[in-house]
């Protein structure tokens, strides 16, 4: 089976979602990122896996469900974080972030039978999610990291493998992408606490 590892900050006033202020205070965006990481967290609890590991920038919190291996990040650029998440890995691992809460079991549940990895691309031109069936850093080490080309880049490093391609999904950045996802997954926390938000600034 497939390990899935969450890539994640802690969910603190100034260190999360910075782009969602203004409109939103800081607490606020903080408070969207901790729905945004419950339901991708709850997700991935609810997806057959061999080990859910969350990857972590800071310190779990209340809302980190049982049956997962928290793993400091190391230092160094994001694309330096990736890697060292897979290193970490022995057998197939499928990684995502915590800015996707509109993610399904169905979406994570991957078979690498006849494929060598897995790329999930985001509107924005990053991606949402990688997976190795052989993780292998150097696959990772040196992408450019949030620009316009992450994904195309990161989707070329995996020249000469077996590709499946997953659905492009939204990543949660600004206030319109916060719409946006609220409504492709209004059932969830986030959606939720959207809505309460709404609710508060009027």
């Amino acid at each position: 089976m497939t390990t899935l590892l969450v890539i994640a900050k802690e969910p603190r006033p100034g260190r999360v979602k910075t782009r969602l202020t203004p409109p939103f205070t800081p607490e606020q965006a903080a408070a969207l990122a901790e729905a945004s990481l419950a339901d991708t967290l709850d997700v991935v609890a609810r997806t057959p896996a061999r080990r859910r590991v969350l990857v972590l920038e800071g310190t779990p919190g209340p809302w980190l469900p049982p049956g997962f291996e928290v793993v400091r990040q190391c230092a160094g650029g994001l694309d330096e974080r990736l890697a060292a998440a897979f290193a970490g890995c022995e057998g197939p691992a499928l990684l995502i972030g915590m800015d996707t809460p509109q993610v399904t079991p169905e979406l994570l549940t991957v078979d690498f039978a006849d494929c060598d990895a897995y790329f999930g691309p985001a509107e924005d031109g990053g991606f949402w999610a990688l997976g190795l069936a052989e993780p292998d850093p150097a696959r990772l080490r040196g992408v450019p990291m949030s620009t316009p080309r992450t994904g195309a880049a990161q989707r070329a490093r995996l020249s000469g493998l077996r590709v499946r391609e997953l659905p492009p999904l939204r990543d949660v950045d600004t206030a319109s992408d916060a719409e946006l996802v609220a409504r492709a997954a209004p059932d969830g926390r986030f959606a939720a606490e959207l809505t309460r938000l709404a609710g508060v600034s009027r």
